[in-house]
């Protein structure tokens, strides 16, 4: 979006051998089909480039010279001519476009960094980890070893610690300003929405579709910020997140990869897992000296097959919340992509579930979700963090790139939907006031409650119980932190 930020250096093609001078340039040699090369002159709008020459196996520059061309097709991006970018001499990245014979697309090294992970949410096996733009340029492994603050994609470990303590989806709570008391000397602080908008009373789930941070912080200060640091810990993305309410809004830092690993957990029914890049390892003849999957599989150890029924391997895994919980945020978070922030995922045309998360400043993206067989999260932003943009937000370049990668890696898969838990009770609820509404009603959906917690309905057909946290009667709410573990 910025366009070019700059040529990779200069070196002189007046005089002598420019492709000796270019093929001393350093070059990046892990990103495919990228070449170095360098302007030689202009034809029009077209510049004229020489390509970086190879060396033989001796060290030697090969005497061939390649020549290409850069035309307007491969500036497009940059919305300039090759004449407004280049003088004769700089040196820069290109790609060749397919099919067009010794014509290239300018490339530049992005400053803007990130990392993906890919991530099975049942096994913890990592399917695929980016963990930065290039090795050669830099060894630090953005998804494993980058502390970044989640920001709003920590929201749904705030909203699964209410559920798995007394709150249903469609319970309300209010979406007003708040004014927290840090205490004596200290200034007010004034959490605000994205949008600096208020919507009043609103249910719990379209808390988390819209992303509201006023709503997230009187939930925290509801349920005790001890609690959710509990949560942090449990579903490993924190060994101890301080307890004050602004850890609510995802100011903590963490990886991608505990994240990742995180959300998994809610999507294969609250199971605790391990993330792994290696399933097992063998000594040089064949013993098994370690195996991530330690369970013991005592029916498998036959000669033949004779009918029997196939083994069934025990389930180990630590039930870290709630299964219905679990299913709870998984069905919140694909509202989230039906009608919230990530509605750029529906386009993958599959059932998605996820959450967007952009902090101060927009100095990290992320988006994390998933498919029901598949955890992705992805993150971006500057190594040394600095804004993104004033205008920046998740849903305009980490959810693409979730979206992108899911087209990909979901395009052989059929169309799964999430697995509901037996014991799951599905009502249908109006989305905007979480009452009981009649089936098929516009506006309607079907939410999910544990057994017992649904709206009943009256004898009259008034819905009843829908619980309030908070009176929406004052425009501003003055509150001191009591009973929830810290200072504000």
């Amino acid at each position: 979006r910025e366009g070019f930020h700059g040529v990779v250096q200069k070196i002189d093609v007046q005089t002598g051998d420019w492709g000796q001078d270019l093929a001393n340039v350093t070059a990046v040699t892990d990103v495919k089909n990228w070449r170095l090369a360098v302007v030689l002159g202009f034809s029009g709008e077209t510049a004229q480039i020489g390509l970086q020459p190879q060396r033989d196996s001796g060290g030697r520059v090969q005497r061939d010279r390649e020549l290409g061309t850069l035309a307007p097709d491969g500036l497009k991006w940059t919305k300039k001519i090759a004449r407004q970018l280049f003088q004769p001499g700089d040196v820069i990245y290109v790609e060749p476009i397919a099919d067009k014979s010794n014509q290239f697309r300018l490339r530049q090294i992005p400053s803007v960094s990130g990392a993906l992970v890919a991530m099975d949410p049942q096994t913890g096996r990592v399917l695929a980890m980016v963990a930065g733009f290039s090795f050669d340029l830099s060894k630090f492994n953005r998804a494993t070893q980058a502390q970044r603050q989640p920001g709003s994609s920590f929201k749904p470990f705030v909203y699964a610690a209410a559920l798995d303590n007394g709150y249903t989806p469609s319970d309300l709570v209010l979406d007003a300003p708040i004014e927290i008391d840090l205490g004596p000397g200290q200034s007010i602080w004034k959490p605000e929405n994205f949008d600096k908008q208020s919507h009043g009373l609103r249910t719990l789930r379209y808390g988390i579709e819209h992303s509201k941070n006023q709503m997230t912080v009187r939930l925290a200060q509801d349920i005790g910020m001890p609690l959710i640091a509990d949560y942090g810990k449990r579903f490993g993305l924190y060994n101890n997140l301080l307890p004050v309410l602004a850890m609510s809004l995802g100011a903590g830092e963490t990886t991608v990869l505990k994240v990742t690993t995180g959300y998994s957990m809610f999507v294969n029914g609250g199971k605790r897992i391990t993330p792994t890049l290696i399933d097992r390892i063998q000594d040089r003849w064949g013993k098994t000296i370690y195996r991530h999957d330690d369970r013991i599989c005592s029916d498998c150890a036959v000669e033949k097959w004779n009918n029997q029924s196939e083994p069934k391997m025990p389930d180990t895994r630590e039930q870290v919340i709630d299964p219905l919980t679990a299913y709870q945020i998984t069905s919140i978070l694909e509202g989230v992509v039906i009608r919230g922030t990530g509605a750029s995922i529906a386009a993958v045309g599959k059932p998605l579930a996820g959450k967007t998360g952009t902090t101060n400043d927009a100095k990290d993206l992320w988006f994390v979700g998933f498919s029901p067989d598949l955890a992705v999260g992805v993150y971006m932003g500057y190594d040394k963090p600095k804004s993104l943009g004033s205008q920046a937000q998740a849903s305009q370049f980490a959810a693409p790139i979730f979206r992108d990668f899911m087209k990909l890696a979901l395009a052989d898969k059929p169309a799964t939907p999430f697995r509901v838990p037996a014991g799951i009770k599905l009502v249908s609820i109006d989305v905007e006031t979480g009452l009981r509404a009649a089936s098929g009603e516009k506006g309607t959906i079907l939410e999910a409650y544990k057994p017992g917690t649904e709206p009943a309905v009256s004898d009259t057909g008034d819905t009843l119980g829908t619980q309030s946290i908070f009176s929406p009667s004052p425009d501003v709410e003055r509150a001191v932190g009591k009973g929830t573990g810290g200072v504000y």
